[in-house]
């Protein structure tokens, strides 16, 4: 009786150990299509993008930087980021962008950084930008601009407090 009693014993563990290992293994597996290989900063920051998917209207956002203007990106250059479809107008801008999207990409996901400092989104023209403390800004159009730009430190620094606000 002794003996059976112990093989019961070690079957139960045994049946104990396999359970929690699937279980174990589904909460991996959940926690890892959750994240889909994403931060959850990642996951969170909307970008402005077209009905298919891609950002700033097809604008090369390293462009701003290196050719301070913009200028559009091409289907053949392409980046992934933030679920939205980045296109540039080379493989360097594309590369460089890959290393650093914080970088090169425009603040407050591409939306109107004067329309987010009045607690909105609103979409953006991309000839309507602004290079700030190494900041890209977009703004809804040249108008809209000249507001963002009479008092640049205080838009942004109300954008920034608002921004997190819009975005949940």
């Amino acid at each position: 009786m002794f003996a059976s009693s112990q093989k019961q014993s070690q079957r139960q563990r045994g049946l104990r150990a396999r359970a929690l290992a699937t279980a174990g293994s589904a909460v991996i597996m959940l926690l890892a299509l959750a994240g889909l290989g994403h931060t959850a900063d990642e996951r969170s920051a909307p970008v402005n993008q077209s009905s298919d998917g891609v950002a700033i209207e097809g604008y090369d956002p390293v462009a701003y930087f290196t050719d301070s203007k913009p200028v559009m990106g091409s289907s053949e250059y392409t980046y992934q980021w933030h679920g939205a479809v980045w296109r540039f107008a080379s493989a360097q801008h594309r590369d460089a962008f890959a290393k650093s999207p914080e970088s090169y990409a425009p603040q407050y996901g591409g939306y109107c950084a004067y329309g987010v400092s009045q607690g909105h989104t609103a979409s953006v023209d991309p000839a309507a930008w602004k290079i700030i403390n190494g900041k890209l800004y977009l703004n809804y159009n040249r108008e809209v601009q000249q507001l963002f730009l009479k008092d640049p430190s205080s838009e942004i620094e109300k954008a920034d407090q608002n921004w997190p606000k819009l975005h949940k």
